[in-house]
């Protein structure tokens, strides 16, 4: 079963008002990667605002079914995938299918169950690896890594909104799966 797609063009035209409403900052600003921008893109603002974070469902599942892909899982490094993972589960819950959310630390836990990747097991399934936004690549990367040796069958990484610095060229090398992006930054009206 796949999404309905037929909400799917409103859906992507509210959400990218959103993200350019809420999530876009013009200021100049170090981003996680350690590369300088003179504009911030915090989706936060945007997958944890009520009315944002359904469309970031609808609008994730959607592009995940029209590449065809096949997935049981989705998730990725926590903080930023944190969000965008349960807003998927949520919106495949919507539409009768059963996906699971999935949190992946930096690194393996020493105690407890000492887990890198926290949620249902994802040994075995086809899953997805999200993200926010991705400026290098690395934190997608981090988590296919760990995604890979909890033995989850990583389908593909996908993003809300792609920044077009080499992440896509780097994860689909590295990671040798599909990159896909709800919004590429030209979207966004970003130079």
């Amino acid at each position: 079963m796949t999404a309905d797609t037929s909400s799917a063009p409103s859906d992507r035209a509210r959400l990218l008002e959103l993200i350019k409403e809420l999530a876009v900052v013009h200021e100049k600003v170090t981003l996680s990667s350690g590369i300088e921008a003179d504009y911030y893109i915090d989706l936060r603002r945007v997958t944890l605002h009520s009315e944002a974070s359904a469309l970031v469902g609808r609008v994730m599942l959607a592009l995940l079914d029209d590449a065809g892909i096949r997935f049981r899982s989705a998730g990725g490094l926590t903080m930023g995938a944190d969000p965008v993972g349960t807003a998927v589960m949520h919106a495949a819950s919507q539409a009768g299918r059963a996906v699971d959310a999935f949190v992946v630390r930096k690194a393996q836990k020493t105690y407890g169950m000492a887990r890198q990747v926290e949620g249902p097991d994802v040994a075995g399934r086809p899953v997805v690896v999200l993200e926010d936004t991705s400026t290098t690549g690395g934190s997608a990367l981090t988590a296919v890594e760990g995604v890979r040796k909890a033995g989850g069958e990583v389908q593909a990484v996908a993003v809300i909104v792609d920044r077009s610095t080499g992440s896509k060229e780097r994860i689909e090398t590295e990671a040798g799966v599909p990159y896909l992006f709800a919004f590429g930054k030209d979207e966004l009206g970003l130079a």
